[in-house]
C-alpha cells in the first residue's frame, strides 16, 4: 500500500513559521555569524566563550517558540500511520525541539539537539536546559571545560546515519520537506531513495537545489502544504 512506511526528511524551513532562524537565507544565521567561529571543533578550541554564548542564545530562545500546523500535522501522521500499521521516521536537519513538542515520537535529530550538552572527556550525553560555560564540569567524569552543545558542527559525521538510511531502503514514500537541498548527505537521501525505487516528494516553500530528483513537489508555507498532504495520505488509507 503506497505510503505505509513513510520516511520523512525536515529542514530548516519547516521551523521558519514558528519563529525559528532559518541558516542559510540570505538573511539567515550565517549572514550574521562567521560558521568558522561559531560551529566547527576548532572554533570552539579557539574561543569556547563565544561558541557558548551563541548557543546559549538560541537555547534561551526555545521556550518562546512554538510548533506550528507542520509540526502538529506530522505528529498526526505518525499516530495515523501506526493506527493503519505503518510506519513514520521522521529524520530532521533542526536541533530544536518543535517535533516533540508537536507529539513526534520517532524522530532521528541527524545534526543534534539543543536541549543537550555532551562532554568531550568522557562522551555523556545529558540534557541541558540552561546556559553553557567553560567553568561547567561534566556530572560523569567531573572534568571541566569540556561540556559543549550537542550539534553536529561543520566536518563532524552526522548522527543516525545507518538508521537513516535503512529507513529509506525500505520505506513506500521519502518526503523531504523545508530543506534547501544543499547540505550533504541529507541532500543525498532523495537520489538514494529513488535508487532504491522509492517514491519522492518535495514539500517546499519554493524548488530546492535538488528539485530535480523528486518525482513529486508542492510548494507554498509549510503550514498549508504539510496539512494539506497529511490529511490526503491519510484518506488514502481509511
Amino acid at each position: 500500500m503506497r505510503g505505509r512506511d513513510i520516511v520523512v526528511l525536515t529542514g530548516s524551513g519547516i521551523s521558519a513559521e514558528s519563529g525559528v532562524a532559518t541558516f542559510r537565507d540570505k538573511d539567515g544565521i550565517w549572514a550574521q555569524y562567521d560558521y568558522r567561529e561559531v560551529a566547527t571543533p576548532e572554533g570552539f578550541a579557539a574561543n569556547p566563550d563565544l561558541v557558548h554564548s551563541f548557543y546559549n542564545d538560541r537555547r534561551r530562545k526555545l521556550p518562546s517558540v512554538d510548533p506550528n500546523a507542520a509540526h502538529t500535522a506530522l505528529a498526526d501522521l505518525e499516530a495515523g500511520l501506526v493506527a493503519r500499521d505503518g510506519r513514520l521516521t521522521l529524520i530532521t536537519q533542526n536541533v530544536d525541539d518543535l517535533h516533540e513538542r508537536a507529539g513526534s515520537n520517532n524522530i532521528l535529530h541527524m545534526h543534534g539537539e539543543l536541549g543537550k550538552a555532551a562532554c568531550i572527556h568522557c562522551g555523556d550525553i545529558s540534557a541541558c536546559a540552561g546556559d553553557l560555560s567553560i567553568d561547567d564540569d561534566c556530572s560523569v567524569c567531573r572534568q571541566k571545560g569540556g561540556m559543549r552543545p550537542y550539534v553536529v558542527w561543520f566536518g563532524e559525521m552526522p548522527r543516525f546515519m545507518d538508521e537513516a538510511m535503512a529507513a529509506i531502503a525500505c520505506a513506500d514514500l521519502f518526503v523531504s520537506i523545508g530543506t534547501s537541498g544543499s547540505v550533504y548527505p541529507a541532500a543525498g537521501f532523495a537520489g538514494e531513495a529513488r535508487a532504491a525505487g522509492v517514491d519522492t516528494m518535495e514539500l517546499n516553500l519554493e524548488p530546492s537545489e535538488n528539485a530535480h530528483v523528486f518525482s513529486d513537489s508542492r510548494y507554498g508555507p509549510a503550514t498549508s502544504v504539510v496539512p494539506e498532504w497529511v490529511r490526503e495520505t491519510l484518506n488514502e488509507h481509511d
